[in-house]
């Protein structure tokens, strides 16, 4: 979509606060994206076996749409209304205003680069020649002990086991593609029966959890390496539309931002994104995810760069544990939302899919914000729209 054969006005989300305010955004969606989409009722108390103990009732948080997102991807391509779930006032216009401006100048273009799902035993010895030979003996015995972890999934597949010595310690990363699942309860069940199997062939015992997985912990491990998907988005918006939708000079962005890198070294964050977390948390909550992950999962690479009339911004997303089946993806709002975004449980990668639309989602919501800053009106736009 370009900018000048389409002004963004005609299929722009409607504003408001009002209870026909949102009935219009409803008939919006029936309209632009050919979905009836409806407030639906909390499941049973049966069907949330597995999901929840001691029931006794559903907390309503409100929910929104922004987009619709042009994104180009290996698994998602299209236009998207993204749900988000937050009691955050500004973050669904903020947004919605990124990605308004990317779609006005051509979409976000993304690719899924991995998916790799793992979990981390370790076996403790009194000595290192026992060390030594545990891990020559797991070198001989690799193929084996990937088809007893491999007998507890249909769906997963065991990748590979990689090996850490430390100390008197040695760790077995055990890296699953966990096809559409999150995973966390694949990748476990299927190391704890192969660590089960070493057991019984070397009598040496182990922790099923060494921490060097990092679940649900923010690491360097998982920066690199990643804990689920691996995404990279990334955006190239001209000048005319930063300056009119983001109210921001380009060349004023790419002066002022190298302070940002520097002093997010400083800080000792990981990685140099500015508030990944917002937007994972809200589409994490709409879609049924385990939004604990977003402790791992907001880790990110964000850069911009000055290219001919405007500014490529790019986010690189290494670890997105996330889903399309299992867990909270089977309440009936959350399939609702997954069924709006085309990433039904029976499509072959959907989670993949979904990996591609939420790393879309974060890019815009940094581009807004990385814009509100370097205009001074980041403070303006929170007094507008997130109060009273």
């Amino acid at each position: 979509m370009s900018e000048n054969n389409n002004n963004g006005k005609r299929n722009r989300i409607p504003r408001g606060y009002t209870a026909d305010d949102t009935q219009k955004r409803l008939d919006w969606l029936k309209e632009e994206q050919g979905f009836d989409y409806h407030d639906l009722d909390g499941n049973d108390p049966e069907d949330l076996k597995g999901i929840i103990e001691n029931h006794v009732g559903y907390m309503k948080i409100p929910m929104a749409i922004v987009g619709p997102a042009s994104i180009n991807g290996k698994y998602a391509n299209g236009k998207f209304s993204i749900p988000l779930c937050t009691i955050e006032g500004t973050l669904a216009a903020s947004m919605n205003r990124g990605l308004y401006a990317s779609s006005l100048s051509g979409g976000i273009n993304v690719k899924h680069f991995r998916q790799e799902l793992s979990r981390s035993p370790i076996f403790l010895f009194d000595d290192l020649n026992k060390s030594e030979e545990f891990q020559i003996w797991v070198g001989k015995n690799t193929e084996e002990i990937i088809k007893a972890a491999q007998s507890t999934t249909k769906h997963g597949k065991i990748l590979r086991i990689d090996q850490h010595a430390i100390q008197n310690y040695v760790l077995l990363d055990f890296i699953l593609d966990t096809g559409n699942a999150a995973g966390q309860n694949m990748v476990t069940l299927a190391t704890n029966v192969a660590c089960d199997y070493i057991r019984q062939q070397t009598g040496h015992d182990f922790f099923l959890d060494s921490n060097l997985a990092s679940d649900k912990k923010a690491s360097y491990r998982n920066l690199i390496l990643g804990r689920g998907h691996g995404v990279i988005a990334e955006t190239h918006v001209s000048k005319s539309v930063m300056m009119r939708v983001l109210n921001v000079d380009p060349d004023f962005v790419i002066k002022n931002w190298t302070y940002f890198p520097i002093v997010s070294g400083m800080a000792g964050t990981h990685g140099n994104a500015i508030h990944v977390s917002n937007a994972l948390t809200a589409v994490y909550l709409a879609t049924g995810q385990d939004t604990a992950c977003v402790a791992e999962n907001s880790i990110g690479h964000f850069t911009v760069e000055k290219v001919d009339d405007g500014i490529t911004w790019r986010l690189t997303l290494p670890s997105l544990t996330v889903g399309t089946v299992g867990g909270g993806t089977r309440l009936s709002q959350q399939q609702q939302n997954l069924k709006l975004l085309g990433c039904s449980d029976g499509d072959e990668h959907s989670s993949r899919k979904l990996a591609e639309i939420i790393a879309s989602a974060a890019l815009g919501l940094e581009i807004s914000l990385g814009s509100a800053i370097m205009s001074h009106t980041w403070t303006s736009a929170h007094m507008k729209y997130g109060r009273k």
